[in-house]
């Protein structure tokens, strides 16, 4: 069966209205493009939950701070609708700016948990447009599920505060981190590396998993964070702009281990940004 594409909102809710009728469950994939194994490995789990796969591909502006990182942006819908047709998704949603943002728009969401902090003290309004699209295509679907990579951690959990608080009756599904084999987190803007920054891009992962060990061994969090953050701006050429470990609970700062906590880091490498993280 051919992968149906819609373009409209209007056209998206028609169709899932009669998938409903039909009795099929249905779960949705919030993409902005430039697939990769990490966002086919969301159809796949999507594929496990539901009848039914939308994905949508969006490139939101509105969580975009830097307009040249948005024009940078990698965009192939061409590639991206090969990717998801391979899987067998169902239908590919992929509506305009115009269409998600209509003249005079003027409504935003901000959940204010969770923010302040690690990506969102480095990108002011990032979570806001994420948390704004988000709700929008939550709304524009009517999906049960949606499926989001632990990658984005801290997407991931402010999402879920959001579906939490404004009772909205869908079910997120986590998905884990996929790497390269050196380990290197998949992203969309992994293209933009350098070749010489991309051999050099595997070692925040590396060194994440080194001082894993050091804390789990003993060694104080804030001296060993301090000892990482120095040797991969001092060392590796990194620019780093937060390396902490955090509650997954609740991303409460934390000095000492406790259940449920994870090494967080973003760091520059050249004009790419890169962030990770990892279980303790």
């Amino acid at each position: 069966m051919a992968l149906e594409i819609i373009r409209t909102v209007n056209g998206i809710r028609k169709r899932v209205q009669k998938l409903k009728q039909a009795g099929k469950t249905i779960a949705l994939v919030p993409t902005m493009g430039g697939l990769h194994a990490g966002h086919l490995s969301l159809i796949s789990k999507a594929k496990d939950v539901a009848d039914y796969v939308v994905v949508s591909i969006f490139i939101n502006p509105k969580q975009f701070n830097n307009p040249e990182d948005l024009d940078t942006y990698p965009s192939n819908e061409e590639a991206d609708l090969h990717n998801i047709e391979k899987l067998s998704a169902d239908l590919a949603f992929i509506p305009s700016v115009k269409e998600m943002y209509p003249d005079e728009f003027a409504t935003h969401v901000k959940v204010t948990a969770g923010i302040d902090i690690l990506c969102d003290a480095h990108r002011p309004e990032h979570f806001a447009g994420v948390a704004t699209v988000v709700t929008k295509l939550f709304l524009q679907v009517g999906a049960d599920f949606a499926c989001f990579g632990e990658k984005d951690f801290q997407q991931l959990f402010i999402i879920k505060r959001l579906v939490k608080d404004l009772n909205i009756p869908i079910t997120i599904i986590p998905a884990p981190t996929i790497r390269e084999n050196d380990g290197l987190a998949m992203s969309s803007r992994n293209e933009r590396l350098g070749k010489s920054e991309r051999l050099i891009a595997p070692q925040l992962h590396q060194i994440m998993q080194e001082t894993r060990k050091q804390i789990n061994a003993g060694m104080a969090i804030q001296m060993a964070c301090k000892s990482a953050k120095e040797e991969l701006e001092s060392a590796k050429n990194f620019k780093v702009e937060y390396f902490e470990v955090r509650c997954g609970e609740n991303m409460t700062l934390l000095e000492t281990p406790q259940s449920d906590c994870r090494l967080f880091a973003a760091a520059w490498l050249g004009s790419v940004r890169l962030i990770d993280n990892i279980s303790l």
